[in-house]
């Protein structure tokens, strides 16, 4: 591993994606960080392109390649905007390297959180459903209130994001409804409503509801709703620009470069376990 008062260097999986691009962007315009590689999958049509050309930042002589085991020797981290099965093939060189892992991919089933948890016994991992700032504060906000307001204030949470994600609810929304249920004290699984449609009788008192929007080149729009007896709170965020969450990447990538094994969130990263 580099010396803490050199450079970090990362790589970069899904480095074809619209937040791979911007993370190389990212990389470069920052101050600590340096891109060691940028890998994608094998039948990618960007494999062999040149990195820094792929991100509109002219040729940096790195080329996209799918193969990501020569690349961990010269590696502090990785950061990854892919697919569940990738993330859960590159956690486990991550674990054996020892190295930083940053996973900002979403979509993941319990099985696959059971995994990443197994593989950050060998290495951080940093794993947030959003990386910015702003929306991690937010749900700090959403605990707060939800542990405030009793389940006479029912909670909905909405989110929409452009017409080729493909997942939902959103891994954003999702981090709210966790907000929520921890600040109920209740299990998310277990009073979790999503989708409604036909006949579906009242709304069960306690339920936290989610209903996900798709269309158009929306970056992400966020609101969780307290629907109570005569008025209503809503917490808003609006994201306007993928640079956020390649901005809160790296700050969680240099974070957690020299910390202990373990997985993390963008809450330890902020200092937000407590609020």
């Amino acid at each position: 591993m580099a010396a803490a008062d050199s450079a970090m260097r990362l790589v970069v999986a899904g480095a074809g994606g619209r937040m791979g691009r911007m993370l190389i962007h990212a990389i470069a315009a920052t101050k600590g960080v340096a891109l060691a590689g940028a890998i994608e999958a094998a039948d990618s049509a960007v494999i062999g392109r040149d990195a820094g050309e792929l991100a509109g930042l002219g040729s940096n002589g790195i080329k996209v390649t799918s193969d990501f085991a020569p690349l961990i020797k010269s590696a502090d981290g990785l950061i990854e905007f892919t697919i569940p099965a990738a993330t859960l093939a590159l956690a486990e060189l991550t674990a054996k390297a020892g190295i930083v892992h940053v996973i900002g991919t979403t979509g993941h089933s319990a099985e696959a959180d059971r995994l990443i948890a197994k593989a950050a016994t060998g290495a951080p991992i940093v794993k947030s459903g959003n990386m910015s700032l702003g929306v991690n504060l937010l749900a700090a906000l959403v605990k707060r209130v939800a542990q405030t307001l009793d389940d006479s204030y029912d909670i909905e949470i909405v989110e929409m994001h452009h017409n080729k994600k493909i997942d939902a609810p959103s891994g954003t929304a999702l981090m709210f409804g966790r907000a929520a249920a921890a600040g109920r004290g209740v299990d998310l699984a277990q009073h979790s409503a999503r989708g409604r449609d036909g006949m579906t009788g009242v709304r069960n008192a306690g339920d936290i509801g989610f209903a996900s929007l798709r269309g158009g080149t929306v970056v992400g729009d966020h609101s969780v709703i307290f629907a109570g007896p005569g008025e209503r709170i809503e917490l808003t965020h609006h994201a306007e620009d993928r640079m956020i969450f390649a901005r809160g990447a790296l700050h969680a990538a240099l974070w957690a470069r020299d910390k202990k094994p373990g997985l993390y969130s963008m809450a330890d990263v902020l200092g937000l376990k407590d609020i």
